[in-house]
């Protein structure tokens, strides 16, 4: 009996089509040279009216970050779906993308069990969600078509704009004539990481939800940390000492928040631009070592954030008197 042979993608029968790929992307950029894209630091308004209008915040855009979120938590439901579906089969091994996540999630629920000990089941949510999120959020930067496919804006730093077909077309290097202005693409997608509001409100979550677990551990004994007035009295100068301690925690707790937020802005960022300066200088390329080098930092960075979080987590939950037990135990 002959056996079947599973059809599915083979390197040594199905290369020629990854050469052809360059073999055309080479041609492509030589016929339309690439052009660094325009850098800013605010995200680009897909609309020119607001969605809706908030009391104290303002006008609310849509905005190309915004797009880029909603696409990864389609992303991260997906995941969990290809997960949930591959579990569900009954069998001991998972294959494909549900056994990479169980590889994933294994490894961030061992260090976390090595870190928080008891607590890891009500720490190790927050790790793996923070991380998981992240990770795709980083990733979506080697997309191709991300900050590089939208519409045309006009610009007064614009360049001139060049039919292909239909109602496509892009910009090429020469620049537009003088006084007219040129055109801009703003992307329909730009990696979400990148945007400042993102990562501020993602380490305002992990900063908050580390002192909810602080309180459900401990109880109103977790705010002697940045309140010690027990000694202050009895003790005068102890008493100081750590009256200003405590105050140093709480300021220690607001500089987490700048921490968080600009590590992660600041390496996504100049890693966008760095395949923007990239792509147009030398495309084709030498922009593939730029991008495996993006996926290690991507992956980086994720896993940073997230056990940063669960770290923060692991020692509100504890108090002194839990470290010296545990270390007479």
């Amino acid at each position: 009996m002959e056996e079947t042979k599973k059809k599915g993608w083979r390197w040594g029968v199905n290369r020629w089509f990854v050469l052809l790929f360059i073999v055309l992307g080479y041609f492509a950029a030589r016929a339309y040279p690439p052009i660094q894209p325009h850098v800013q630091l605010p995200a680009e308004r897909l609309s020119h009216t607001p969605l809706f209008t908030l009391p104290v915040i303002g006008e609310f855009y849509l905005t190309n970050t915004l797009v880029a979120l909603l696409l990864v938590d389609l992303i991260v439901i997906l995941i969990a779906l290809a997960v949930r579906r591959g579990a569900s089969r009954g069998t001991l091994v998972l294959s494909g993308m549900a056994a990479a996540v169980e590889a994933l999630l294994e490894a961030i629920y061992n260090i976390t069990e090595t870190t928080a000990g008891k607590r890891a089941r009500q720490i190790f949510p927050w790790f793996a969600t923070i991380t998981l999120m992240v990770l795709v959020a980083n990733w979506m930067e080697l997309i191709p078509g991300v900050d590089s496919i939208g519409w045309l804006e006009h610009s007064e730093h614009g360049y001139a704009v060049k039919e292909l077909f239909g109602n496509v077309a892009t910009i090429v290097k020469s620049e537009a004539e003088h006084g007219e202005g040129g055109f801009v693409v703003v992307p329909f997608v730009r990696v979400v990481s990148t945007d400042l509001n993102f990562t501020v409100a993602l380490a305002l979550l992990s900063v908050f939800f580390t002192q909810i677990i602080g309180i459900k551990a401990l109880g109103g004994h977790y705010f002697s940390k940045f309140w010690n007035t027990k000694t202050l009295f009895s003790k005068p100068i102890f008493g100081v000492i750590d009256f200003a301690v405590g105050l140093l925690e709480i300021i220690s707790e607001i500089s987490k928040i700048l921490s968080f937020s600009f590590r992660l802005f600041g390496n996504i960022f100049a890693g966008s631009v760095l395949l923007f300066v990239i792509g147009s200088l030398v495309p084709v390329f030498a922009q593939s070592a730029f991008l495996l080098l993006e996926f290690f930092v991507g992956l980086i960075q994720a896993i940073v954030f997230g056990m940063l979080t669960m770290t923060f987590m692991a020692q509100a939950a504890q108090g002194h008197g839990e470290h010296h037990e545990e270390a007479h135990a």
